[in-house]
């Protein structure tokens, strides 16, 4: 519960960032002259990058399990369905007790390729704003949005690729559970065994290879989707600038909110929108606020779907604490 409340809290400062300066009567002007009709090709592009991220997940769980990206794109929806109604990204470790159902794979190899896919997004972020900053002067608050992209993921994605491809890192960590005693040593080498195997995928060059082109296309139909949104509100955004609207407003949903990310989400868009690309902040919150609604209610509508076909238990959301899911 006290989790729940600071995520809320976390959302709220954010909004009132916000909302500090806007012209509501602006605002509603904005909502209400927008064309709409433009959110059908977004939500569209939307759900192609949806699909381009099961095919990635697919490719990073080959070494374990293959399991086709059609198998895996209802789990795909389950998990963004459940990041948005359920906070701290329990999406994510609801996607590996769905595998390990349905599939029998060990939840920390699977919990493993989605700490990998979250790199690779991080990665694909920040490429996002290098090619923008090649035509975009960064203010001081984009910058230091940079710079602690670079911290966290180039040493994170480094490091796994080291631990992966070393012959001596598994050997390394399992000696070093040595110091535990016997009655849960078993478990935890099993488990590190197991999260070994996940990251398996970085062994091979030409699976990376094919990770990271398929985040790239996942995330450019993401940045489609921005785009066409744009439009709606007659606004023509350069590709730089949906590049860097893309990246920005998706790390900051990084920081832990409320379900759904609302506040950092919309923060973020205005941060890239009003201060560098020119977009009275009336529009850019409009733009925002509609934007989020089509990445939200769509999917989660999807999402809620596949759970019933799935014949999951809401119950488990009770019971997928790390602790209790990370078993091999």
């Amino acid at each position: 519960m006290r989790r729940i409340v600071i995520g809320i809290a976390i959302s709220l400062l954010f909004l009132g960032l916000a909302l500090r300066g806007q012209d509501f009567h602006a605002l509603a002007a904005a909502l209400r002259g927008a064309n709409y009709w433009w959110l059908l090709p977004a939500v569209a592009v939307y759900f192609l990058g949806a699909g381009l991220r099961a095919g990635r997940w697919a490719t990073l769980l080959a070494p374990v399990r293959r399991v086709s990206w059609r198998e895996l794109w209802p789990i795909v929806a389950v998990g963004y369905m459940a990041n948005n109604v359920l906070p701290f990204r329990t999406g994510e470790v609801v996607r590996a007790y769905a595998v390990g159902r349905q599939f029998g794979v060990s939840k920390t190899a699977t919990l493993a390729t989605i700490v990998l896919e979250r790199l690779l997004d991080g990665l694909t972020m920040l490429g996002f704003m290098v090619v923008a900053a090649t035509v975009v002067a960064f203010d001081s608050a984009l910058r230091h949005v940079a710079v602690v992209a670079t911290a966290v993921f180039l040493p994170g994605f480094g490091l796994l690729v080291v631990a992966a491809r070393s012959e001596r890192g598994l050997s390394l960590v399992l000696r070093a559970t040595r110091i535990l005693p016997s009655a849960v040593r078993g478990r935890v080498e099993r488990m590190i065994r197991s999260g070994f195997s996940g990251v398996a995928a970085l062994r091979s060059g030409a699976t990376l290879s094919r990770a990271v082109l398929l985040s790239l296309a996942a995330w450019s139909a993401e940045a489609a989707m921005y785009a066409l949104v744009a439009r709606a509100f007659d606004v023509d955004l350069s590709v730089p600038i949906v590049l860097l609207t893309t990246a920005v407003a998706n790390l900051a949903t990084l920081i832990p909110s409320s379900p759904g990310y609302i506040g950092p989400f919309e923060a973020g868009v205005l941060l890239v929108l009003a201060g560098v690309a020119g977009v009275s902040r009336a529009v850019a919150l409009s733009y925002a606020i509609v934007l989020h609604t089509a990445l939200y209610v769509p999917i989660t509508l999807v999402g809620l779907i596949y759970w019933s076909k799935l014949q999951l238990d809401w119950a488990v959301l009770r019971r997928t604490r790390t602790e209790e899911v990370v078993t091999s």
